[in-house]
């Protein structure tokens, strides 16, 4: 019997609800202003990048979260999450290997707000449970507690991530480069790595205005901007940054093909840029289809995505079928 089968005997009500995806490592805003200071010259400019003369040996990182609510005691809903992250070596027949690995599977739930029966169960049957402290003033709001968990879920997956990305930069080869799905400058080991690149495909900080960010935003497929520092609360970490188009914006949207790619904070940095945008561009080939996110997401990352789609328990994927109500006819 699992720990939500425990918690319907005591008296729970079963619920089968997926709330719509998290985003992990992305660089929205965690309070304070984003901003830039250019480095590479004074206004921002875009730049043709560097066919690569060879595709780079490398690691890539990327990580997943699923979870929903299985369960109601009273409105509080129970939610079983589940986080995942893989580092995959590419080696040199080009298939890749898996070099490090983990997950979690955990219950998050107002542990105050719950039956004592309802709660000596989750608490004795989930070897993993972690707690929301509600605010008392406010009441239990079930939507106020889908909001937590989702923090709390994004907290677990990136802190899995950090863990994993720190433990894969002790392993890599003397040449060897690891791409992380998300940013760099979360973790001071990584901001600090020579070959260490953070891979943003969302843009919900911008850094720039006015004329600077319409550069940022119509740089044309196979360029990049000038190399900036970025500023602002997501920032934990100094890295230099800057803006990659891998496919031409026209007709589709600004956002279309536009990565931001965070690296060390170091003259070489710049000096490499357009060498290293080149490699990534590379990178596009085969396409990540049929995600949705294709025309941002390189292909190995996608690659990680579906090896540890593959291993998380298929009973946390939504359901394809319909959720109308079973009438029996």
């Amino acid at each position: 019997m699992t720990w939500w089968d425990a918690l319907a005997a005591a008296g729970a009500v079963p619920a089968a609800f997926a709330p719509p995806a998290s985003r992990g490592w992305t660089d929205l805003d965690d309070g304070a202003l984003p901003g830039a200071e250019l480095i590479e010259e004074p206004d921002l400019a875009a730049h043709p990048v560097t066919s690569p003369a060879l595709v780079r040996a490398a690691c890539f990182l990327d990580g997943i979260q699923q979870w929903k609510v299985v369960s109601y005691d009273g409105v509080a809903p129970v939610i079983r999450a589940y986080v995942a992250t893989a580092a995959r070596r590419r080696g040199p027949n080009r298939r890749p290997r898996t070099l490090l690995e983990s997950s979690r599977e955990f219950a998050i739930a107002p542990l105050a707000s719950m039956k004592p029966a309802v709660r000596r169960v989750l608490e004795t049957t989930c070897p993993d449970v972690v707690d929301l402290p509600l605010d008392r003033d406010g009441g239990l709001q079930p939507g106020k507690v889908l909001e937590l968990a989702r923090r709390v879920v994004d907290g677990a997956r990136q802190n899995l991530e950090r863990e994993i990305a720190e433990r894969s930069l002790a392993v890599l080869g003397p040449e060897e480069w690891l791409l992380v799905d998300g940013l760099l400058s979360v973790s001071g080991k990584l901001a600090a790595h020579p070959r260490a690149l953070g891979v943003i495909k969302s843009h919900g900080a911008q850094f720039f205005d006015g004329a600077n960010l319409e550069r940022a935003l119509t740089v044309p497929a196979g360029h990049r901007t000038s190399v900036f520092r970025a500023r602002g609360g997501h920032a934990r970490n100094e890295v230099y940054s800057w803006y990659l188009r891998l496919w031409p914006w026209e007709g589709q949207d600004l956002l279309y093909g536009l990565l931001r790619i965070e690296a060390r904070a170091d003259a070489a940095t710049v000096a490499a840029a357009s060498a290293i945008s080149g490699w990534l561009c590379a990178e596009r080939a085969p396409l990540a289809t049929p995600d949705a996110r294709w025309d941002r997401l390189l292909y190995p990352l996608q690659d990680v995505e579906t090896y540890l789609k593959a291993r998380a328990p298929r009973d946390l994927l939504s359901a394809p079928g319909s959720r109308l109500p079973r009438t029996g006819s």
